[in-house]
């Protein structure tokens, strides 16, 4: 991709963030069009309140910015492929007894898979957003990272605090190409500030958090409803993961995720009188396995359906990095090794922790990193858990 002037699409959200970036984008020279996402045909079911990305508040207020900002601007509807790749799935990976990530699937098939897609189909180069990350070029040819020659890297955000590299982990060369991140060296109070010099009204809206397609954040009603009596999820039975004692009944599993504490309705206190934990979920056999919080660590997982930020690491070689399993959540040293999925055909990663974690479900992703570089990500796919005491 040139390092001139590029027609870009800016993904405005409605948010302070996706609009400083367009308002930058225009600055660095490029010729920029706004666009904002319309993922439901009926907006009003999205979460409002300045909370989520995508209802008809979010719509006007990306407007406004655009205005403000001089650039034309557009809303794109992507509800059908929102509703497919996003919404469906993350229906079937509770039903699943899997946690998925929905913002994750959503910035890996829709903003930077059917807009970029789009984007390019109409003359434009990249795709611009408000994401806090840093894309820099590889090193050229010589030295370890001789195979990284011409390739993007992704990094790490200069504020810790706001990094979303996690959540671009699933972004291949292709897209990362044509992509544009101009809020990489920011911190958020500096962002706002600049919003706010701007003349932009979205200066100090609320940051979203929530799920947005989950109105009223109620994520265990909103499966109710919409998996309904679905087998195999209709009710179990919560069992003592030690003891298989049965401590009670539940409506489905999908109302639970690994790690969970609160909500569980069992009764009585363990005979210890810790409190218990969800450890495991069966869909199938639509048992929920709970104990003490020790059962919760894990020393190695499996994930598949690898995604690389750059070039794919070499089958079998263990490569020493550290990984994130959470969007927010630390890092872990750890040992990769690239091998096949144990369970079907395709690839997969052998992820050994040095440094144990808690609550880890299946559906959440790793994302692989080299120091500030990200070199992947995968779906954890199954967990081992650790034999330490807590």
């Amino acid at each position: 991709m040139s390092s001139g002037p590029l027609r870009v699409v800016a993904a405005m959200s409605g948010g302070v963030d996706s609009a400083v970036a367009a308002a930058r984008a225009v600055e660095a020279g490029h010729d920029v069009t706004g666009v904002h996402l319309a993922l439901s045909r009926n907006p009003a079911s999205y979460r409002s309140g300045a909370r989520g990305c995508c209802t008809i508040e979010d719509s006007n207020d990306a407007r406004r910015a655009a205005d403000v900002i001089g650039i034309p601007f557009y809303v794109w509807d992507m509800s059908a492929e929102f509703h497919d790749a996003v919404v469906v799935d993350f229906m079937d990976e509770y039903a699943a007894g899997r946690t998925p990530n929905p913002c994750l699937r959503c910035n890996e098939s829709i903003k930077f898979a059917a807009v970029l897609d789009r984007a390019l189909a109409l003359g434009f180069d990249a795709v611009a957003t408000g994401h806090y990350a840093e894309l820099r070029p590889a090193p050229g040819a010589g030295g370890a990272q001789s195979r990284d020659q011409g390739l993007v890297e992704l990094h790490r955000a200069a504020d810790a605090a706001k990094d979303q590299s996690y959540v671009l982990g699933v972004l291949d060369q292709d897209q990362l190409r044509h992509s544009l991140f101009p809020l990489a060296g920011s911190e958020k109070p500096a962002v706002r500030e600049e919003a706010a010099r701007r003349g932009l009204l979205v200066a100090d809206k609320p940051d979203s958090h929530d799920i947005c397609f989950v109105a009223d954040g109620d994520n265990a009603g909103w499966l109710a409803e919409k998996l309904g009596d679905r087998a195999p999820n209709h009710g179990g039975d919560i069992v003592d993961d030690a003891t298989g004692e049965v401590l009670g009944r539940h409506d489905g599993t999908y109302a639970f995720t690994i790690g969970q504490r609160r909500g569980l309705k069992i009764g009585r206190p363990a005979p210890d009188g810790r409190p218990r934990f969800v450890l495991d979920i069966e869909p199938v056999a639509g048992t929920v396995r709970v104990g003490p919080r020790a059962g919760l660590r894990i020393d190695g997982l499996t994930g598949i359906r690898p995604r690389w930020c750059t070039a794919p690491l070499p089958a079998g070689e263990p490569f020493a990095c550290t990984v994130q399993l959470r969007a927010h959540g630390t890092e872990h040293r750890a040992v990769v090794t690239p091998a096949a999925d144990p369970h079907g055909d395709g690839p997969a990663l052998d992820v050994e922790l040095l440094d144990p974690a808690e609550g880890i479900a299946p559906g959440q992703a790793v994302v692989v990193y080299d120091g500030t570089r990200v070199v992947g990500s995968a779906t954890i796919s199954a967990t081992r858990r650790s034999e330490q005491p807590a």
